[in-house]
């Protein structure tokens, strides 16, 4: 059987109009994400062909009512240092660098909607 899925192209995270700017500013500026694209309402990050985009969308509302249905995990190569730099900068962690049974490492806060975020340190081989 063939597979027309060939992987996920990106994740859109809506927000609503009043509250988009803060959450560019959180993921550009905060971060440290670079725009591929950042006009009005839209604010997109690409990493080869996957795509991360922060956009207003007027039927959104408030901060996001389950904040563990979907999680953006960041894939960093130092965990520690990414934890100390975000940390610094007023990012708030539920859960500071830990090492996962699988080898990895994860770091978990939340973004200004509530979403859940992760710091991802690939287990090395």
């Amino acid at each position: 059987m063939p597979h027309d899925i060939a992987g996920v192209a990106g994740i859109i995270i809506w927000t609503e109009p009043d509250r988009h700017e803060a959450m560019a500013r959180f993921y550009r500026d905060v971060i440290g994400l670079h725009p591929r694209s950042d006009r009005d309402g839209f604010i997109n990050f690409e990493w080869g062909d996957f795509r991360l985009t922060v956009a207003r969308h007027s039927d959104v509302a408030g901060p996001s009512r389950d904040p563990l249905r979907t999680m953006v995990n960041l894939a960093v190569d130092d965990i520690h240092s990414a934890h100390e730099r975000l940390s610094a900068a007023g990012v708030v962690f539920y859960r500071p660098p830990e090492q996962e049974p699988w080898g990895g490492w994860i770091a978990t806060f939340g973004d200004p909607d509530g979403n859940t975020v992760q710091l991802m340190q690939l287990a090395s081989n």
